[in-house]
């Protein structure tokens, strides 16, 4: 089964979840949505989208993207994944993210987790994960469990 995997980061926690789904699945592609060459969905049996969320809200490139193509991905072997710290968030950031018929067709859903990288955020980032989060170093909390159970859901 070809694979193609599109991914949306602002920091780049996305881009590492993507790469950890493809070394499990065989013959994946790898695509970034600020790319402007979009591969043909036509020639891959399955899709997986992922992109960060920010304030509540997936990227830009990501939104743009199902906008496009959301009618072939309702047809498609799909899979959607997020990335970022508010995993308690889940169902209210897919629900509030999604269209309804896009998260009913999708064959997996899952929050991946994120990683903070205070070198790559910028100050006010810093600032809000040090007094919200009480974070205030590197944290990689991409969550391996959750990337081999979503890939399991994909692969069945």
């Amino acid at each position: 089964m070809k694979t193609l995997i599109f991914y949306a980061t602002k920091h780049g926690a996305t881009r590492e979840a993507a790469e950890r789904i493809a070394k499990r699945i065989s013959g994946a592609t790898l695509h970034e949505l600020k790319r402007s060459d979009i591969p043909a969905l036509t020639e891959f049996d399955c899709v997986i989208l992922g992109s960060s969320i920010y304030i509540g809200s997936i990227r830009k490139e990501a939104k743009t993207f199902l906008a496009q193509n959301s009618e072939v991905l309702k047809n498609k072997k799909f899979g959607l994944f997020l990335c970022g710290l508010q995993a308690d968030e889940e169902k209210q950031l897919f629900a509030s993210n999604f269209p309804s018929d896009i998260l009913a067709a999708a064959k997996a859903t899952s929050f991946l987790g994120g990683i903070f990288d205070p070198k790559k955020a910028g100050f006010m980032e810093r600032l809000i994960m040090k007094i919200v989060a009480k974070q205030s170093v590197y944290n990689d909390k991409i969550d391996n469990v959750q990337i081999e159970r979503f890939v399991e859901e994909m692969k069945s």
